[in-house]
């Protein structure tokens, strides 16, 4: 089985020395040539970090700069928006690992989520490297030389990160911005259609069956054909949801490139607080979110995105929704709810959300 510890004692190898002996008179440097934005993120948080890539391409128009990502996004990023490199890491796999060592030398290093990846940073090299205050536990942030600290006030994630680099906010998102990837053929609809994915990371956000159902003939009374998609494993979902295979099933059959093309070619996308929902912002297709247990202040379309056809149907305030931790650091204003099936039985905040309120959006 992948185990992590051979590549974590590998990159605590190639880390370590340069920590030990590094300068103590270093500064942060004011026109890196080299930049690594370094994490592990899942695919929404990493396609959140745009703005991040936006900003460093704006104040370094220069730089070579790099970011890793999971292998099944590294096609979304070929065409290398902003002018970024992809490099695909599995810490479970050394060989992404290796790869990486080849490319090091960095003079600046963002890390925007977990602080065990500054390790990561300086294995490769970085000379100077910025992470978010308050990770636990302690050690994980002993490469870190400077800290930032997460928005004082309600901000989406999407903006705060670009408070890593100085400098004013990036410009925001236009269409065409994220050039399309290339993709593998795959079946398209002949006709103007809707894409509804109906999964998401948890069942606490998923909408019910039977709205789902309802809101697919509300939009093929309008003249539209329904597309369902949902994650690689979601072909149960879809056969509950629509027993009689009344729609068609496509998105669960795709990777990230194609799912792009299924998306940008939509003339709207319903969905959870998913990866697919910041799809739908780069490609500017119309889209409504469904927040229930997360966040849509946080997790929306912001200030960078704030022209992009993206709309956020949410029950607001809602009273369980009550927990302040992003990426295990406790902020006052956040709200929000990461529980479990064990701790929540039912998804509440997801079933206060009505057909006729995501109708209304799309109007």
């Amino acid at each position: 089985m992948p185990s992590r510890f051979v590549p974590r004692l590998r990159t605590l190898a190639r880390a370590a020395p340069g920590l030990v002996f590094r300068a103590r008179s270093r500064a942060r440097p004011e026109a890196p040539r080299r930049i690594l934005v370094a994490h592990h993120l899942l695919a929404g948080d990493t396609l959140m970090l745009t703005p991040l890539l936006a900003k460093l391409r704006e104040q370094y128009p220069q730089a070579d700069i790099a970011m890793t990502v999971r292998k099944g996004l590294a096609g979304l990023y070929a065409r290398r928006p902003y002018g970024v490199r992809a490099l695909v890491y599995d810490p479970q796999d050394g060989a992404t690992l290796d790869r990486l060592f080849v490319d090091r030398g960095y003079d600046l290093a963002l890390v925007p989520g977990d602080n065990r990846y500054s390790w990561l940073a300086a294995a490769l090299g970085a000379t100077w490297t910025v992470a978010y205050a308050g990770d636990r536990p302690a050690y994980k942030s002993w490469p870190v030389d400077e800290f930032v600290h997460y928005a004082g006030t309600p901000t989406a994630w999407s903006d705060m990160v670009t408070e890593m680099v100085p400098g004013p906010a990036p410009r925001p998102y236009r269409s065409g911005d994220w050039p399309a990837p290339d993709c593998a053929p795959f079946e398209r609809s002949g006709r103007a259609y809707a894409v509804l994915h109906v999964e998401a990371s948890t069942p606490l956000k998923h909408w019910e069956d039977e709205k789902w159902m309802a809101l697919a003939e509300a939009l093929s009374a309008r003249g539209l054909e329904v597309v369902w998609s949902a994650g690689p494993a979601g072909a149960d979902t879809i056969r509950r949801v629509d027993p009689a295979e009344r729609f068609l099933a496509l998105g669960h059959r795709l990777d990230f490139p194609q799912l792009w093309h299924l998306v940008a070619g939509a003339r709207l996308l319903v969905c959870p607080d998913t990866s697919v929902a910041h799809l739908g912002k780069l490609a500017f297709t119309p889209t409504v979110t469904l927040y229930g247990p997360s966040s849509a202040r946080l997790f929306g379309k912001g200030e960078f995105w704030r022209d992009a056809p993206f709309f956020e149907a949410t029950v607001s305030d809602f009273p369980c929704r009550d927990q302040r931790l992003l990426f295990k650091r406790e902020i006052a204003w956040v709200r929000r709810c990461t529980r479990t099936l064990a701790e929540c039985s039912r998804p509440r905040c997801m079933e206060g959300i009505s057909v006729e309120q995501v109708l209304r959006l799309l109007a």
